[in-house]
């Protein structure tokens, strides 16, 4: 049996947002060294402030100052920091009740090992140095023998410049292994082959496979080879350019039924203007030198597939 294939994989979305009143003035305020809460119809002060009420869902607005001290309520140690956590020395995830809040803050503690931190420790904000108006202006929390601040005092959440929108970094880091069906299946391409596997109960014919039937849950294992010919089961039009992908638009992203195939894959349809795809289309894959899965595909020539030909695979 073929060694199964494994592969570091990186998925990263930077998601942009803009803010709301409430998490502007937050956020805004952490650039300057304050921490602001909301208080709620009941009393209660929530800190990271949210724009609704968790309890009734209506509105709030009444923006509170807390104190940068607070109490830990509980914690868990990190004994190996990863890449782009907030520390690069072992640390301890905290919830912190910052004086003044009745919720608490999920953060870092920058502490000397596991026997210095205990739940009901005292704490403070250690600021960042240089700070933009994100959480990460709070770089840790460090230990802080005080006693609890003053009750939270109204703040108008009024700031010069304030901070309007945010970039959230999302990024998952991991190996990443298809397992022996899809293995099969990617080795095959770099041979220019394209095999699928039958189920044996319903005899539908997977493309790529999945070692396993989806309809019926039972395992495959007959490897048939389909195509290289298929026909466009349904499209788009593409009219916003990747950052990363190297294709002018408009371009045509579509789903493509193999011959041979009871389930369509998707590639991107080139060879022909994109207001001239359609369904029925057929089409045949362009290799590029060197590549392991063909690089789009082509009209062939002939007449379109009849519509009940492909209507169950739409």
């Amino acid at each position: 049996m073929p060694e199964v294939l494994r592969a570091p994989l990186v998925v990263e979305f930077p998601f942009t947002r803009s803010l709301g009143p409430v998490q502007s003035a937050f956020l805004t305020g952490l650039r300057e060294r304050t921490v602001l809460g909301v208080k709620t119809s009941g009393g209660k002060v929530l800190v990271p402030p949210v724009e609704y009420d968790p309890v009734t869902a209506e509105e709030i607005r009444d923006l509170v100052e807390v104190a940068p001290t607070g109490t830990v309520t509980t914690w868990a140690w990190n004994p190996a920091p990863r890449r782009d956590q907030p520390l690069r020395t072992p640390f301890a995830w905290v919830l912190v009740r910052l004086d003044g809040a009745d919720t608490a803050l999920l953060h870092v503690l920058d502490a000397h090992g596991p026997d210095a931190v205990r739940t009901g420790m005292r704490v403070r904000v250690r600021w960042a140095a240089e700070r933009a108006g994100a959480i990460t202006d709070i770089a840790c929390f460090e230990p802080y023998g005080s006693e609890p601040a003053a009750p939270a005092a109204p703040h108008d959440g009024r700031f010069a410049d304030p901070v309007t929108g945010i970039v959230a970094p999302a990024r998952l880091d991991y190996t990443y292994s298809p397992g022996r069906a899809p293995t099969d299946y990617i080795n095959a391409l770099a041979e220019r082959r394209t095999v699928g596997e039958r189920c044996p109960s319903c005899r539908k014919v997977y493309v790529p496979p999945r070692g396993a039937c989806p309809t019926c849950g039972i395992a495959t294992a007959e490897r048939v080879e389909v195509g290289p010919r298929g026909t466009v089961t349904t499209f788009c039009i593409v009219n916003i350019k990747a950052r990363s992908l190297d294709i002018e638009v408009p371009y045509v992203y579509g789903h493509i039924a193999l011959d041979g195939a009871d389930l369509a894959l998707h590639g991107r349809i080139g060879g022909i203007p994109y207001d001239q795809v359609r369904m029925g289309l057929r089409v045949e894959p362009v290799w590029t030198e060197g590549g392991r899965y063909p690089d789009h595909y082509r009209p062939t020539g002939e007449p379109d597939a009849d519509y009940d030909a492909y209507k169950e695979l739409i």
